[in-house]
């Protein structure tokens, strides 16, 4: 597959495209120009040609009046042009992952592409880091004077990275899509619905809080045998549902043993989120009790 993009200054929406589609197996080789002919002769034009048609091999979005915009805003550039042609087949033919990365990458590149922000900085003088301004970062400064050998390093160098950033995303992606189906089947199976117990330690909270307004504890393996935490009432919040019981808050060994009578109980958090036992007999009973205790 012969692939064409602009010459000059890259950016994190040309090089990500360039990386998805050197992602789908086939060779790819990527000319850098702004010449109408050489264009034309390439397979695949990125962020370059004023035209976006998937069947010509066309992904641009300068052209006049862009290359429309998904249902939040977010106009499309190149990257989430591509990824909307190829990112479930990246994905394994997985829609619903492919829409986890255009969530968690590729909106918030081409955000930055066509002049929407799509974060903003909460403390003045301080400009966070993004995967954008990385890739950003490997053009030559003002100060430096490559030769057109190292610019092309360069952008070669940034696409090499763009794609194992994109690999990772799309691996993290399909390990929490993973998640869902099974946070998802024990919530279908839990005997008490105010009780979710999980056979291992996955990412939970999105369903359990989005999904099961009557669960108010989540009990799963922990390195040190088992955890009961409680449900947050929103995602990202640090009030529960239900706390767990005031009088064990900030005891541990002994102490936690005697007071609840479940003798492998560790410790208890002082905030009254998480508990945890060394079997999964104790965090059961302790479970027991929490729901019991009604604060």
């Amino acid at each position: 597959m012969k692939v064409a993009t602009h010459s000059g200054s890259f950016h994190a929406d040309d090089v990500f495209a360039i990386a998805a589609l050197a992602l789908l197996g086939e060779p790819v080789e990527v000319v850098r120009t702004r010449d109408a002919e050489t264009l034309a002769a390439c397979d695949v034009r990125v962020d370059v040609g004023f035209a976006f048609d998937p069947e010509t091999g066309d992904f641009d979005h300068h052209q006049r009046g862009g290359a429309g915009e998904r249902a939040n805003g977010i106009r499309y550039a190149s990257f989430g042009l591509v990824w909307r042609a190829y990112g479930a087949r990246l994905c394994g033919g997985d829609e619903a992952i492919a829409d986890r990365v255009d969530r968690s990458l590729v909106q918030a590149v081409d955000a930055n592409d066509t002049g929407q922000a799509a974060a903003a900085p909460v403390l003045d003088g301080v400009r966070p880091m993004t995967v954008s301004g990385v890739i950003g970062s490997l053009n030559p400064t003002w100060e430096e004077d490559l030769t057109p050998d190292e610019e092309r390093a360069r952008f070669d160098e940034a696409i090499a990275l763009a794609a194992r950033v994109l690999e990772r995303e799309i691996a993290s992606a399909t390990a929490q899509q993973r998640a869902v189906r099974l946070v998802s089947d024990a919530i279908a199976t839990a005997a008490d619905p105010r009780l979710i117990a999980l056979d291992r330690d996955v990412p939970w909270k999105e369903v359990v809080v989005g999904t099961a307004p009557d669960a108010l504890f989540v009990a799963y393996p922990k390195r040190q045998g088992w955890g009961l935490e409680a449900v947050p009432r929103v995602l990202g919040s640090f009030e529960n549902r239900r706390d767990l019981p005031a009088a064990w808050a900030g005891l541990d060994g002994p102490q936690l043993a005697a007071l609840t009578g479940v003798q492998d109980a560790l410790f208890c958090h002082a905030k009254r989120f998480l508990v945890v036992a060394r079997s999964r007999e104790g965090i059961d009973a302790l479970a027991e009790q929490a729901l019991a205790d009604g604060a």
